[in-house]
C-alpha cells in the first residue's frame, strides 16, 4: 500500500472538520447581545484644514462618543471634543441651551441619531457653514433633523449651532 492512499482518509477528516468548524464559528460568534451591522466596502479621506471635513470629524467622534454608554470613557471623550472642536462661545451657548431644554446641545436632541452627514452649504465673512442631517431611525421613513454648524474659517473652530430652520 503507498503512502498517498494511506493518507487520503486523513486528509478527508481533517478537511470535514475544518469545514465543520468554519461552519460553526461564525454562528458562536453572533452571540453578542447587540450584533455589529458589516460596514459596505467604503473608504475616507479628511484634510485637517477644511473646516467643513472637520466639523465632520467632530459629529462623527461625537456620536459614537455618546452612543457608546456603556463606556466608562465615554462621556470625558464628548467633553473632550466639545473643548476641542467648538470656541469658547459656542460651549457657552450650548451649555445654556441645555439647561433650558435639559438635551444634548449638540445634537439638539436626548436620544443619539443612527446615521449622519455634513455638507458645506457656504461661506463669508471670515466663516463657513455646513448643515448636519442627523437621521434617527432606520426604515422607509426615517426622522431626520438638520443642524447649521457655522466654522470660524482662521480657527477652524465651530462657533455658532443652531437647528436649520
Amino acid at each position: 500500500m503507498s503512502i498517498r492512499i494511506r493518507t487520503t482518509p486523513l486528509t478527508v477528516v481533517a478537511l470535514a472538520a475544518g469545514l465543520a468548524l468554519a461552519a460553526v464559528t461564525p454562528a458562536l460568534a453572533g452571540t453578542a447581545s447587540t450584533p455589529a451591522r458589516p460596514a459596505a466596502a467604503t473608504t475616507a479621506q479628511g484634510d485637517p484644514r477644511n473646516v467643513t471635513q472637520r466639523v465632520t470629524d467632530f459629529y462623527g467622534a461625537y456620536i459614537d462618543a455618546v452612543w457608546d454608554t456603556e463606556d466608562p470613557a465615554s462621556g470625558a471623550d464628548a467633553k473632550a471634543l466639545r473643548d476641542f472642536y467648538l470656541s469658547a462661545s459656542a460651549r457657552k451657548k450650548v451649555a445654556a441651551w441645555e439647561k433650558k431644554n435639559h438635551a444634548d446641545g449638540i445634537l439638539f436632541a436626548q436620544n443619539v441619531p443612527v446615521k449622519w452627514k455634513v455638507a458645506y452649504t457656504g461661506s463669508g465673512m471670515g466663516h463657513a457653514t455646513s448643515r448636519v442631517t442627523l437621521t434617527w431611525s432606520d426604515g422607509k421613513h426615517p426622522q431626520v433633523t438638520r443642524i447649521d454648524v457655522q466654522s470660524d474659517l482662521t480657527t477652524r473652530k465651530i462657533t455658532d449651532l443652531k437647528p436649520a430652520e
